[in-house]
């Protein structure tokens, strides 16, 4: 399969006299090599669980798509947390992001009570 992602230049700076230059080539191999991955495994999705014949435009589509919702999805249980004065994200905050899908929240919440009973028999 051909990755449609490619990694960006890297600047024309001193490295040494930029630390932040570093962070934000490192940043970027991360952010590329992740969307590599989601890549791969909804192409991978696709063929085990359809009988379609997926284009690599479709998947990078596709991937594209799913990237983005990851990223609301991440920065808004970042929120929720850092609203309720915690720096870690709990089932409070995932439940409070499923409120307006009730058959995601019920099955979140029945996930919720199976982990925690799950610890406390530990």
């Amino acid at each position: 399969m051909l990755m449609p992602f490619a990694l960006p230049p890297l600047p024309q700076t001193d490295s040494i006299t930029h630390p932040k230059t570093i962070m934000a080539i490192d940043n970027a191999d991360k952010e590329e090599r992740l969307k590599a991955a989601l890549w791969y495994s909804v192409g991978q999705t696709i063929d085990a669980h359809t009988d379609i014949n997926a284009t690599a435009h479709f998947i990078g589509s596709l991937s594209e798509m799913l990237y983005a919702q990851i990223e609301n999805v991440s920065h808004d249980l970042e929120t929720f947390a850092k609203h309720a004065g915690r720096t870690t994200i709990n089932t409070t905050d995932v439940l409070l992001l499923a409120r307006r899908n009730e058959g995601l929240e019920e099955v979140l919440k029945q996930e919720a009570k199976a982990v925690k009973g799950h610890d406390s028999a530990r």
